[in-house]
């Protein structure tokens, strides 16, 4: 059985989006490959040696503090020299990709993650022998910099998690749901500014209810922002919900755990991720898998993603980004058959990233 190492700095409980792809793919090819995942420890009551969820060994390295993931391209090379893999992934092309410059394997391979950095990505990509990227986005960045074929292959999730959800919640009407990390590049202050001007839609079609206006919360029969998640910008974004007057409409609930996230989305009607940049953005997957609505910019891998059949809607950023959110909530709250419709579109689309079917495709690089 092949030997396969995969790098990458951060790891459960630490992982987000990028993450992902480092624990979910070995996982899925348990059975076809020898996985070990090396990673930086980050903290002193995170194991050395640990297996994630019993089945793959893991390596941390490091002394147990955040300064382990500017160690972690010495240090990760350091232990892939004692396994002796047939192949190398690296995702991240940052401190794991870094790291996989400094390994030796007879086969190397990159996973571009990130639209956001570009300090030694260049290089980096390089030295890699296979690179994949997330996004059509991604892939451009990176084209300049290599002759060969970069593999187009995105982030996924589990498609089922959220099927067993739909089954489980009944939509909340006039629920609108943000998640991800509360920082400049997710926009989460544009979307407040949004939600703060939205007006009544005198014709709700479909409720059979009498028109309310927008205000109130969602058992009074009025909509409400529900933003699931952390960040370095929670501080700044409470004081705008304030400013605004709409803190009794809008809810931040902080970080919500994995076996819990699509109980959020498929309670929400709508899903607004008002992205400044993205590479990726599985949370749109997500959202469309649970049957929302998806509101969004279009950014980044975000238009490779959303079903152009109809489960949303695109702003671009040189338009009036909050004028345009807002006509879009507008619009699309009260119309139950726009709903539908967006519903059925965005779930049959999202069919197509269950983390199964995406890692077969690395399985083939491999």
């Amino acid at each position: 059985m092949k030997k396969i190492v995969i790098l990458s700095a951060f790891l459960s409980p630490l992982r987000s989006g990028a993450e992902a792809c480092a624990e979910e793919v070995p996982l899925a090819l348990a059975d076809q490959f020898d996985f070990t995942i090396i990673t930086a420890r980050m903290r002193r009551d995170l194991q050395k040696k640990d297996k994630l969820q019993g089945k793959i060994p893991v390596i941390r390295v490091g002394f147990g503090c955040t300064f382990d993931k500017w160690l972690f391209p010495f240090l990760a090379p350091l232990a892939v020299r004692k396994i002796k893999p047939d192949v190398i992934h690296a995702v991240l092309e940052t401190f794991a990709g870094l790291a996989l410059v400094f390994c030796k394997a007879p086969k190397k391979i990159l996973t571009c993650q990130t639209t956001n950095r570009s300090f030694l990505k260049g290089f980096i990509v390089k030295k890699a022998d296979n690179v994949t990227a997330i996004s059509t986005a991604l892939v451009k960045i990176i084209k300049p910099y290599r002759s060969d074929q970069i593999v187009k292959i995105p982030n996924g999730i589990h498609v089922q998690d959220f099927e067993e959800a739909r089954k489980r919640i009944k939509k909340v009407p006039g629920r609108i749901l943000f998640v991800g990390r509360l920082e400049q590049q997710k926009g989460v202050d544009i979307l407040l500014r949004a939600f703060a001007s939205l007006t009544p839609n005198p014709s709700p079609e479909g409720r059979g209810e009498p028109p309310s206006p927008f205000g109130g919360r969602i058992e009074d029969g009025g909509i409400a922002l529900r933003i699931v998640g952390d960040g370095s910008q929670k501080k700044l974004l409470l004081k705008i919900t304030t400013d605004l007057g709409i803190s009794d409409r809008v809810e931040f609930i902080g970080w919500v755990s994995a076996d819990k996230i699509a109980e959020e989305y498929a309670a929400a009607e709508i899903f607004c991720g008002l992205s400044r940049s993205e590479a990726l953005g599985n949370v749109f997957i997500e959202a469309q898998a649970a049957g929302c609505y998806v509101i969004h910019t279009n950014v980044g891998g975000i238009t490779d993603i959303v079903d152009k059949g109809g489960a949303g809607w695109g702003i671009n950023l040189d338009e009036d980004v909050i004028a345009e959110a807002a006509k879009a909530i507008n619009e699309s709250l009260g119309d139950d058959h726009l709903l539908k419709r967006a519903s059925e579109s965005g779930i049959t689309n999202a069919q197509k990233y269950d983390w199964k079917d995406i890692a077969e495709q690395y399985a083939k690089l491999y």
